[in-house]
């Protein structure tokens, strides 16, 4: 997997996913910051973040890169949103949804404070055409709500947001879907879903050990 806003860094003979920090000096959840080459990265936590596990779980492209718009939805406090912020840069721009007020407040506080590419977006995810703040068809779409209809939910904002050919990343919380099934059966299922909606499935991950239950999806939205 090759993306110029992402490098790997051994720390004590260990290889970790990196990002160039866009606020130097500043670690948004206690991650590490490390020098090399007179530049700062952050070490990217495949624990903390859903798409740093799938990266080591061989996701075989990550889809934003320098100068990318991407629509976050699911956003929490900002961990995963703060890294795809330092590989957008200046030039790109990340909105951020986030329905709940508390951690919304700590998204804004840690993350969109001090990056002007993020924008927070205080609304629920079930309703796209509420977000006055996002601007234009985006690039990527990546998914992140733990709901039953995660699915449909990702599908309407493709549909507002998504340019034709741009991409999604959705994670699969199965246990939101369905405890009594299978997991990887529950992300199968989702994924056909999706292709009934005109997504190319490209890729199904599973994020174990780093997130249990969980699954990632790569696709293409072909409508």
């Amino acid at each position: 997997m090759e993306n110029d806003g992402i490098k790997w860094i051994y720390v004590a003979g260990e290889k970790h996913a990196a990002t160039l920090n866009l606020v130097p000096g500043n670690s948004v959840y206690g991650e590490k910051l490390v020098k090399q080459g007179g530049e700062e990265y952050r070490l990217w936590d495949p624990y903390r973040s859903k798409l740093a596990g799938a990266m080591r779980r061989g996701l075989k492209d990550v889809p934003i890169r320098h100068g990318t718009k991407v629509l976050y939805l699911g956003a929490s406090t900002g961990t995963t949103v703060s890294h795809v912020s330092d590989i957008v840069g200046n030039a790109g721009i990340v909105f951020a949804v986030e329905p709940a007020t508390r951690v919304a407040r700590e998204l804004i506080e840690n993350v969109a404070s001090k990056r002007k590419n993020v924008v927070p977006v205080l609304e629920d995810a079930r309703k796209p055409r509420s977000y006055f703040s996002v601007f234009g068809k985006v690039d990527v779409v990546y998914c992140d709500v733990a709901q039953p209809d995660q699915t449909d939910i990702a599908i309407a904002n493709c549909q507002a947001y998504l340019k034709p050919g741009g991409i999604m990343l959705l994670v699969v919380k199965t246990r939101s879907i369905d405890v009594t099934m299978d997991p990887k059966a529950v992300v199968i299922q989702e994924a056909k879903k999706l292709e009934k909606a005109g997504f190319a499935v490209d890729q199904i991950i599973n994020l174990e050990p780093f997130d249990k239950d969980h699954g990632m999806i790569y696709c293409v939205f072909k409508p």
